[in-house]
């Protein structure tokens, strides 16, 4: 038994060993074949990492809010056909959600605390420096509970500062950095849209890939935005949170029943509003992620396809380059089966180095894309394998024709092949 192993490591060391002969000696040949298959693998391994990135950069997002929390809207979270038409998007025609329907749903026994948001963007000018377009997002008091992070210096804006809607504001990390060149921020007054701001706090939020915190941000109490910045709250919407041991199914029927009775909908009507929870918006992002699979396994399987064609093609002329070869190994008593595991060896060996080729640049690019973007990209390990493996099985599945034939020659025919 440990004479056959041995014979079997050392035939595969010589296929290994002759396959990397015929790489040097077929350059050309050899690169598009290892190219084809590198590329395959590289698409495979940059989205595949990216993927991994953005799956964890949603998991958190979504872990910020708290697994009961669900979130109100006038609009659905997948837009299906909608046109922009009347017909095709009925919701068009709802009314918005308003803050008086959120402190209804806030005094229900099942519900811990209700946090309104809108977004927009506004021009901030402090002394000759200005930044225009800066991300502005208005919230009610307890919008830090469901967003989470934390306020590096200074503090929220208070219930009655929401009330009055006073003009504070909360800045980040960036906009200290380009307005105030990273010096103190609180207690300074900016302009928003021309209107004066106090800064009372810097917000560092939990970075994600839909708020890296690499750009500028503005956090106004929601009342202030309306007032103040003309903010319109016909897109507003308002995140839920049930109190600690409440089931949320029965928060979310309370919920809904109190916004139905608020929005004086009769019993047959349907909701002229939208409840999401996070199960449903992951559900949502799968089968958007879904599609980004499909085509990574479409161009994936072009760029194996390149390679096989390829491992066929200088294959084949290796089994003609070498039939004599062939022919005195036969005659010296070498089996069908031993040439035919020399030549997949072979095969293996050219789609592996391809996909090792994939795998290295892919890599590369990986740390391109989490260092450049917010997108937290890392290859996960069993892709690493399964790449090696597709590839090496590519190897084998379209080295097998030119195995078979070479290990099908006559002895004596191809010890007089010229």
């Amino acid at each position: 038994m440990m004479r056959t192993l041995g014979n079997s490591l050392y035939q595969l060391i010589e296929g290994v060993v002759i396959a990397f002969d015929a790489i040097r000696t077929n350059k050309v040949r050899a690169g598009l074949t290892i190219l084809g298959i590198a590329v395959g693998v590289l698409v495979v391994t940059v989205m595949t990492a990216a993927v991994h990135g953005i799956n964890a950069g949603v998991s958190r997002s979504l872990a910020a809010a708290g697994p009961t929390t669900f979130f109100i809207s006038r609009w659905p979270a997948e837009f299906q056909a909608c046109d922009g038409g009347g017909e095709s998007c009925p919701w068009i025609r709802f009314r918005p959600l308003t803050l008086d329907q959120g402190r209804e749903i806030a005094q229900l026994p099942t519900v811990h605390g209700v946090s309104a948001e809108i977004e927009s963007s506004a021009s901030v000018k402090y002394a000759d420096r200005e930044l225009p377009g800066v991300a502005l997002v208005g919230f009610s008091t307890n919008w830090f509970d469901m967003a989470g992070g934390d306020i590096g210096t200074g503090r929220n804006f208070t219930e009655s500062e929401y009330e009055a809607g006073s003009p504070v504001v909360l800045v980040n990390d960036k906009v200290v950095e380009r307005l105030f060149n990273g010096g103190e921020a609180v207690g300074k007054d900016i302009r928003l849209n021309g209107q004066l701001f106090t800064v009372i706090g810097v917000y560092n939020p939990i970075p994600n890939v839909f708020d890296s915190g690499d750009k500028g941000k503005l956090i106004v109490p929601i009342t202030t935005a309306q007032r103040r910045l003309n903010v319109s709250l016909y897109w507003m919407q308002l995140t839920v949170k049930p109190r600690d041991g409440v089931n949320r199914d029965a928060a979310m029927d309370e919920t809904i029943a109190t916004l139905r009775a608020s929005r004086h909908l009769r019993p047959g009507q349907t909701n002229d509003f939208f409840t999401n929870t996070p199960e449903k918006l992951l559900a949502l992002y799968n089968k958007i992620v879904g599609v980004f699979l499909i085509v990574m396994i479409a161009l994936s399987a072009v760029g194996l396809m390149v390679g096989g064609v390829g491992v066929v093609a200088i294959m084949m002329i290796s089994v003609t380059e070498r039939t004599r070869e062939i022919g005195v190994r036969k005659a010296l008593g070498a089996t069908r089966r031993a040439i035919l595991w020399q030549f997949l060896v072979e095969a293996a060996t050219l789609t592996t180095v391809g996909a090792v080729v994939g795998l290295v640049v892919g890599g590369g690019l990986t740390m391109l894309i989490r260092s450049a973007t917010p997108i937290e990209a890392s290859t996960p390990p069993i892709a690493i394998v399964a790449a090696l493996a597709c590839s090496s099985l590519a190897g084998i599945v379209f080295g097998m024709l030119p195995a078979f034939r070479a290990s099908r020659l006559d002895p004596v025919e191809a010890l007089r092949y010229e």
